[in-house]
């Protein structure tokens, strides 16, 4: 089995539904240094203070007086996967201005998930790794060393 490592000029993502990292491995394949290349954040509120309307509710049948609930809409997690897509769209843009050799991607999983479907084929071939965490909030020596401890485990 063939060992996988961050290569020079590698492109790190570390995201979840609100903020994105572009980070870029300024080391080499022995000793990883990741830079930051750009940030990402959206102003992206909770449901309840997006929306100000109660459910909806809805009879079962024409012909009953019987009434149910609606589920709410749930704006923050609209604008999540809006996010994503966005984010992605630059991810993409980065990768292939940059001629990066590989693509390392930390996101929890319903961000993972979105970049699946949004990313192109060629960008997702450079993938060697993808760790199923949220490290956004981490500062980025704490990044380095979990990416790396991550690859190793793999």
């Amino acid at each position: 089995m063939r060992k996988r490592n961050i290569p020079h000029d590698a492109i790190v993502f570390v995201g979840d539904g609100r903020k994105a990292l572009f980070l870029r491995n300024d080391g080499d394949e022995k000793f990883a240094n990741f830079v930051s290349e750009d940030v990402f954040v959206d102003d992206n509120p909770m449901t309840r203070d997006q929306g100000s309307d109660k459910p909806g509710r809805g009879f079962a049948y024409a012909h009953t007086t019987r009434r149910s609930a609606m589920e709410p809409t749930d704006w923050h997690g609209i604008e999540e996967h809006r996010f994503a897509a966005r984010v992605s769209e630059a991810l993409q843009r980065l990768v292939r201005a940059r001629a990066a050799p590989a693509l390392v991607i930390a996101a929890p999983p319903r961000t993972l998930a979105d970049l699946r479907d949004a990313l192109h084929p060629d960008v997702k071939a450079l993938i060697v790794l993808e760790i199923n965490r949220d490290f956004t909030n981490q500062p980025l020596w704490e990044i380095e060393r979990r990416v790396v401890a991550s690859l190793a485990s793999a």
